[in-house]
């Protein structure tokens, strides 16, 4: 929520590839502009899990609960990235909710209950560059196992999609 405030005014607050992957489907950014945010979050997130493993000699990353089946990881991600990408969509980037001051409360809220929910089930990553940075960095220096990178690929960058596929029926713009 606090990062949401810092970044809003800079950057929109480009954190998340799924999220941005909803601003471009729905025309509120380019795909130049994208393309740039995207590989800045996954630089970015690389960049956070090497200072991580630097500080303490440890990796780590997100992990599907064991003993669940995968899908289920892949569906939560999904869900929860739909969901946040929903309450972006209708609370950051609508005409109708322009200058609002509730954003980052609704959208840091909006992480806490994926966090909290599906988190001990999917490893709750909600972001592709979360699964992307700490998987790889983790892979290179041992402790994390990278075959599961395409769970926290295609849940998000799929519920960032159907956020926005929605979002254009139902916003009014």
């Amino acid at each position: 929520m606090v990062m949401v405030y810092m970044g809003g005014h800079i950057s929109g607050a480009h954190y998340n590839p799924a999220i941005t992957l909803a601003l471009l489907m729905r025309k509120k950014i380019g795909s130049t502009e994208a393309v740039t945010y995207m590989v800045v979050q996954v630089i970015g997130a690389l960049t956070a899990a090497l200072f991580v493993y630097l500080l303490t000699g440890e990796t780590f990353g997100p992990a599907p609960k064991v003993g669940y089946n995968i899908l289920k990881s892949v569906f939560i991600e999904g869900a929860f990235t739909f969901a946040l990408a929903s309450v972006v969509l209708n609370v950051a980037a609508t005409k109708a909710t322009s200058g609002n001051s509730y954003f980052g409360l609704a959208i840091g809220f909006t992480v806490l209950a994926g966090a909290i929910a599906g988190g001990p089930i999917s490893g709750g990553a909600f972001n592709p560059a979360v699964g992307i940075g700490p998987l790889v960095i983790g892979t290179a220096f041992g402790g994390a196992d990278i075959s599961n990178i395409w769970i926290y690929l295609v849940g998000p960058f799929g519920g960032g999609a159907a956020a926005a596929m929605l979002h254009q029926f139902t916003s009014g713009e």
